[in-house]
């Protein structure tokens, strides 16, 4: 389990995955419908300046900030978003609307052979408050340790965050994903609920989940292949059909920027996530 990084860590990511010849390209899944947010990815966010900009293109600036030399492709079945997605700097590709969640449209991309990489960042398009840094650090780990299969980030939760965990638990809103992890810094489980029940001290930390994951080519390719597990279709999370399937989730630790990881999962976290923009100057 990695300790957080600074920002200035990002400027090094380019030379280590040139360094190590591993082909990285960061995959922004996003698709117009939603139950809980129908056309959530043109939502209006405003930043520090006042200046509004739709989710995905804050979601894109996020992506590219990390290194030029890195590939952006923004994958989806709806071809607005596809437009829009190009306009914002990145690279789009068109995927079949029968991918069940943003995973399988990653694994989508490689094999309409939209991507070609050997790790494949899957930046979710809810997640604009994504340091460029977390991405960094997932890239570092799997360039690090050819033995990790799929890593993911998560942080540990301060009080207020915490406090807005528990407020969208009582009223019955999604505010969050937490994990409980391993001694080794692989992932026990995830739930939409907190873990672990009583946590949320120093001693015992509730460690919030974030959208964002880096697999290795096969490991993301065997994915697809294989059916939703059944507690991946309980908790309606990707990710627990890796656990179902015994491939050990890497959780690497960053810390809680300035108004902290807040993704925008209902239209009421649109404010949050203003507030953490103008926090940190982000026109």
């Amino acid at each position: 389990m990695s300790g957080g990084l600074s920002v200035s860590f990002t400027s090094m990511i380019c030379s280590v995955s040139r360094s190590v010849d591993m082909r990285v390209t960061i995959v922004i899944p996003a698709r117009y419908e939603s139950s809980r947010f129908p056309g959530k990815p043109f939502a209006q966010l405003k930043g520090a300046s006042g200046t509004e900009r739709s989710l995905l293109e804050r979601t894109v600036n996020a992506a590219l900030a990390v290194c030029p030399t890195i590939e952006v492709v923004v994958a989806t079945d709806d071809t607005r978003i596809a437009d829009a997605a190009r306009s914002a700097g990145a690279r789009s590709t068109i995927t079949s609307s029968l991918c069940l969640n943003g995973t399988e449209r990653c694994a989508a991309a490689i094999e309409d052979g939209a991507v070609d990489a050997d790790v494949i960042v899957n930046l979710q398009g809810d997640a604009p408050l994504t340091p460029p840094s977390a991405i960094a650090a997932l890239i570092s780990e799997m360039s690090t340790d050819p033995t990790v299969m799929v890593a993911t980030a998560m942080t540990r939760c301060g009080p207020d965050t915490v406090t807005r965990l528990r407020a969208d638990e009582a009223a019955g809103r999604i505010g969050g994903t937490t994990v409980v992890t391993d001694g080794a810094g692989d992932a026990l489980y995830f739930s939409k609920r907190l873990l672990p029940y009583g946590g949320g001290s120093v001693e015992c930390p509730i460690f919030l989940h974030l959208g964002l994951y880096a697999y290795r080519r096969r490991a993301l390719l065997h994915y697809a292949a294989l059916p939703p597990a059944p507690l991946e279709a309980a908790e309606g999370l990707e990710q627990l059909r890796f656990l179902d399937e015994r491939i050990p989730m890497r959780m690497v630790e960053i810390s809680e920027p300035a108004g902290g990881l807040w993704e925008v999962n209902n239209p009421g976290d649109i404010y949050i996530v203003e507030q953490a923009l103008a926090l940190r100057g982000i026109a």
